[in-house]
C-alpha cells in the first residue's frame, strides 16, 4: 500500500511542477523525491508521470485519477489530525444546540458563520423549535445548549443554567386589507373576533399553556413561516418578530395593527443548558457568536 508520505510526495510534485522544485519545497533530494515517486509507481502498477516528451513532468491519465484520490486521503488525514488535536485540548467532536424560532436570522447566520471558522473541526447538530421546544431538547439532553424565549411556568426550573443573550420585539400585525388593518384604530376586545394565528406548542413541558392569544378563534401552526405566509395572505392576524416582518411593513404588504388588547411587546432570549452538563468549550461559543 502507498504510504501517507509518498502521496505527499506525490502531491507536492504536480503543485511545483518537477521533481527538482518539489524536492526544495520538501527540503530533500531530488533522487529522493524521484525515488519516492518511483516506488509508487511501482506499488500501484502505473505511471503517474509521462517524462519522455516534455521537459517537465506530466500527469498520464491515470495519474489525474491517482491525484484525485490522493488529494482525498490527505485531506481525510489532516481533518482526522484537527480534530483529535481539538479532542485532547479539550474540544467537542460534536455540537447539539437547539435555537427559538424567533430569533433573527442575521444573528443565526452570524453566530453559525463564527461558528464555523473558529471551530472548523466540530460537527455541528441543529435544532429549530419555539415555545418550549427548546427547553424540552435541552432538558432530554438532546441539545447540549439551547435559545430559548422566557416562558411563564419553567422559569424556575431546578437544575437549568441561564444567560441573557437579548430581546425580540413582537409585532400585532395583518394584511393591509384585513379588517382590524383597515380600521386604523380599534377598539378594546376587536382582535378576539378575527382569527388569530398562534405558533403550536409541540413540546410537554408547556403544552396546552397559551401565550399571547387573545382571539377566541385560533389558527395553530407548527413553523413561523407557514404562520408569516398566512398573514401576507390575510387570514388573520398575529405576532410577529420585527426583524421577520421588517420588509412587509416597510412595503405595506403587512401592517403593524393598534390594537389596545394586543401591545407590542418584548420577548427575551436567553441561552439555557443543564448544569450537570454544562456546555465545552465550542458549545459556550455559540452564546458569545449570538448576543
Amino acid at each position: 500500500m502507498p504510504t501517507l508520505d509518498q502521496l505527499r510526495v506525490f502531491l507536492t510534485v504536480v503543485e511545483a511542477g518537477s521533481f527538482a522544485a518539489a524536492a526544495r519545497k520538501l527540503n530533500r533530494a531530488t533522487s529522493v523525491v524521484s525515488y519516492a515517486i518511483a516506488n509508487l509507481e511501482s506499488q500501484l502498477g502505473v505511471s503517474l508521470f509521462d517524462r519522455e516528451s516534455t521537459r517537465k513532468p506530466q500527469l498520464t491519465q491515470a495519474g489525474v485519477t491517482v491525484l484525485a484520490e490522493a488529494r482525498t486521503v490527505t485531506d481525510s488525514t489532516d481533518k482526522l489530525r484537527a480534530k483529535v488535536k481539538g479532542l485532547l485540548q479539550g474540544l467537542e467532536a460534536e455540537v447539539h444546540i437547539v435555537l427559538n424560532v424567533m430569533l433573527p436570522t442575521e444573528r443565526v447566520v452570524d453566530a453559525l458563520t463564527a461558528f464555523s471558522a473558529r471551530f472548523p473541526t466540530v460537527a455541528l447538530r441543529l435544532h429549530i423549535e419555539a415555545l418550549g421546544g427548546v427547553m424540552q431538547l435541552v432538558v432530554d439532553r438532546t441539545a447540549i445548549v439551547g435559545i430559548s424565549g422566557l416562558l411563564p411556568g419553567i422559569e424556575g426550573m431546578a437544575g437549568i443554567g441561564r444567560v441573557y443573550v437579548g430581546d425580540v420585539k413582537l409585532l400585532p400585525v395583518a394584511a393591509v386589507h384585513h379588517p382590524l388593518a383597515v380600521a386604523k384604530k380599534n377598539k378594546p376586545g376587536a382582535a378576539r373576533d378575527h382569527v388569530q394565528l398562534v405558533l403550536s406548542d409541540r413540546s410537554q413541558l408547556t403544552k396546552s399553556k397559551d401565550f399571547g392569544v387573545v382571539g377566541l378563534s385560533t389558527w395553530r401552526l407548527a413553523d413561523l413561516g407557514s404562520k408569516h405566509s398566512l398573514l401576507k395572505a390575510g387570514i388573520g392576524w398575529g405576532y410577529m418578530p420585527r426583524p421577520m416582518v421588517r420588509e412587509d411593513l416597510d412595503s405595506g404588504r403587512l401592517v403593524r395593527l393598534n390594537l389596545p388588547d394586543a401591545q407590542e411587546g418584548s420577548y427575551r432570549l436567553e441561552a439555557v443548558y443543564r448544569t450537570d452538563a454544562p456546555p465545552g468549550p465550542a458549545a459556550s461559543s455559540t452564546l458569545i457568536f449570538i448576543r
